[in-house]
């Protein structure tokens, strides 16, 4: 939900009649818009409010060519003491893939980016990323250091790094030079097309830490606080994601499934353990699965409809090439854009489900904990929601009855109603969360299955 002030009450009348009408659809999502008791929304209060202001001081700064750092000294071009013009980005509460394209995009904002070199180094999506002047670099990090790409998630940190230059190898998805548009791609990476600007177009956001804790008031983020910096020339918006940034890849022609697409086409499953429900439970870890379809002449293939199309990304770039029931199941986009639900009369054997109302979505309520908390299968599963009756026995004799070996077990030192199991291998693992996820345990409690980013 969301408030809306538009600048009169007529305004606001006429909106509301416009719509009454026909209903209208934001991403295929059907938006209802009704009067609030609310006279107006008030922003001067709201935690982060002045971080905001400052971050678009500083684009406005950035954008107009006034260079001058609010506080810092007021000689024109002032660099503070060991600045380099490359930064040394980290993203941690990684949710949604974040590529290239979507830190060229963002950085943009600031000055010109000459070069991006993206890695992965102690499990963490790690980039550096080289500015053509140290005072661009300077405004990056005083704007965007602590901000999440997304709501509640894909939180940037930014420090100035040692190195003062870049030496960019290759063109492809991990790496560019701005510069060189004659580099190879190295490692067989598509090459994406050199002119950015077209791909820059859909609107996105890039939201406060904060966003989604104020209740019912507007998250202070770029979109919220204007960041677009209206009127300034050359000025992107409010610091756009594109849809194919979003979804961690550009389209690629020849490529068959729809870039963008929320339903995922799931091959090589094992047909005498696979259902449905299983299904839904493992990809609902990366996202809220809506629909389940197992085919019916070919019962190791499935359809998966995610709720969105960055949940679909992040459920098949963590599950496609894992082992499940002694198979490697794969993931890649399909071509249907829904799961059809079968008619009535349709025999279907229960192959078809719908799971878009139920109680075990994991990423319903924004803002959720369990945004932070999304890494990919490991043999560590993290438990929560144990009863205090609950044993170390009681749950690792759960595991064994579910055909688990049990490695390791530890009940967290300040929170008992939490524990992490280590057990023999990530496709144990993957399986136990399938069938133990949700299992009653008495007294009214549950258990909660994730998998655990560190080991016992």
């Amino acid at each position: 939900m969301a408030f809306l002030e538009m600048a009169s009450e007529e305004a606001a009348v006429t909106m509301v009649n416009y719509y009454t009408p026909f209903t209208p659809h934001l991403r295929s999502q059907p938006i209802f818009i009704q009067y609030s008791n609310h006279r107006e929304l008030k922003t001067d209060n709201l935690p982060n409010q002045a971080r905001a202001q400052a971050a678009l001081q500083a684009v406005s700064a950035v954008q107009s060519g006034s260079l001058a750092l609010p506080g810092a000294p007021t000689n024109e071009g002032t660099i503070l003491p060991g600045q380099s013009p490359v930064l040394r980005i980290i993203i941690e509460n990684l949710f949604y893939p974040v590529t290239l394209e979507v830190l060229h995009q963002i950085f943009s904002k600031f000055g010109t980016v000459l070069k991006i070199i993206t890695f992965t180094k102690n499990n963490q999506f790690q980039a550096l990323l080289q500015y053509a002047d140290p005072l661009n670099a300077q405004y990056a990090k005083m704007a965007l250091d602590g901000q999440n790409i997304y709501n509640a998630c894909c939180t940037l940190r930014i420090d100035f790094s040692k190195l003062t230059s870049l030496n960019v190898k290759y063109n492809n998805d991990k790496s560019r030079d701005f510069t060189r548009l004659d580099l190879p791609t190295g490692d067989g990476h598509p090459s994406l097309e050199p002119p950015m600007a077209a791909a820059f177009g859909a609107p996105g956001i890039i939201s406060s830490p904060y966003a989604g804790a104020a209740g019912f008031a507007p998250g202070i983020g770029f979109q919220a606080t204007g960041l677009s910096v209206p009127g300034v020339p050359g000025a992107l918006g409010p610091l756009a994601i594109t849809s194919s940034a979003v979804t961690g890849r550009m389209a690629i022609p020849g490529a068959s499934g729809i870039p963008g697409n929320s339903v995922l086409l799931v091959t090589n499953l094992n047909p005498d353990f696979i259902t449905p429900h299983g299904l839904f439970i493992l990809f609902g870890v990366y996202g809220d699965v809506h629909r389940v379809k197992i085919m019916f002449n070919k019962k190791e293939n499935a359809l998966v409809q995610m709720a969105d199309a960055n949940q679909a990304q992040l459920a098949m770039n963590h599950l496609s090439g894992q082992r499940l029931y002694g198979k490697v199941l794969r993931a890649t986009l399909s071509k249907h854009q829904t799961v059809q639900l079968p008619r009535e009369g349709q025999e279907d054997q229960g192959l078809t489900k719908d799971f878009s109302n139920s109680p075990l979505h994991r990423f319903k309520k924004p803002g959720s904990k369990n945004f932070q908390n999304i890494f990919p299968p490991s043999a560590t599963l993290h438990l929560s929601n144990i009863p205090p009756s609950v044993t170390m026995d009681d749950l690792k004799n759960l595991f064994t009855e579910a055909g688990c070996s049990v490695k390791a077990f530890k009940f967290f030192q300040k929170d008992r109603k939490m524990a992490l199991i280590q057990l023999g291998s990530v496709e144990e693992a993957v399986q136990a969360l399938i069938e133990l996820h949700n299992h009653d345990l008495g007294e009214n409690h549950h258990l909660r299955v994730s998998f655990s980013k560190s080991t016992i």
